[in-house]
């Protein structure tokens, strides 16, 4: 089980449950076409933001298969981006992580900090053997950071589902637990 509270802290970042007053940043860039483009929602307006704003205040524990843990990526304050775990199978100890960051914070490290602690929390604290992630084809600089954490490319879909009214694909990357261990981030 893993339960956030307590904002988890890196060299620039903090890591923390979502609460009401991040409203305003999270519709900042939640409405951006360019950070809804290879995510399964539209850009968000403002009551649609409110609504998934009170899904991610809950999802602050993973205490069995299916669950989301959803973190606010704060810098100085100000929500930038989120981070998630989800548990996709308790019996083979399956999870899959994923980060979504604001354009205008692009470019400084912050999503490869932020994604580095939500693989320390599947593999040492949930004890996952496996840890994926999945991103669109075009979405270049995702694929580059999920290689630049040494997670393997597993898989490349090619037109595998219809994805905002047009055929799209994904790749598929995957880290196991001793492949944690032996990277230059495992504690």
């Amino acid at each position: 089980m893993i339960e956030i509270s307590d904002p988890i802290k890196t060299e620039r970042l903090s890591l923390r449950p979502f609460t009401a007053e991040d409203e305003r940043d999270m519709l900042e860039f939640e409405s951006k076409p360019e950070v809804a483009r290879y995510l399964f929602n539209e850009p968000r307006d403002p009551e649609d933001n409110t609504q998934e704003l009170a899904v991610r205040q809950k999802q602050t524990r993973i205490d069995k298969e299916g669950d989301t843990l959803m973190l606010a990526v704060d810098l100085d304050g100000k929500a930038i981006g989120y981070v998630l775990l989800n548990w996709l199978s308790e019996q083979n100890k399956q999870g899959e992580f994923g980060y979504v960051l604001h354009p205008g914070y692009h470019g400084k490290g912050y999503a490869g900090e932020a994604a580095v602690e939500m693989l320390r929390l599947g593999f040492e604290n949930l004890g996952l053997h496996r840890v994926i992630g999945r991103c669109d084809p075009r979405n270049e600089s995702s694929a580059k950071l999920m290689e630049r954490l040494g997670m393997r490319k597993e898989a490349h879909f090619i037109e595998s589902e219809i994805f905002k009214g047009e055929w799209g694909g994904e790749l598929h990357y995957a880290m196991l637990a001793r492949e944690w261990r032996d990277s230059r981030w495992a504690s």
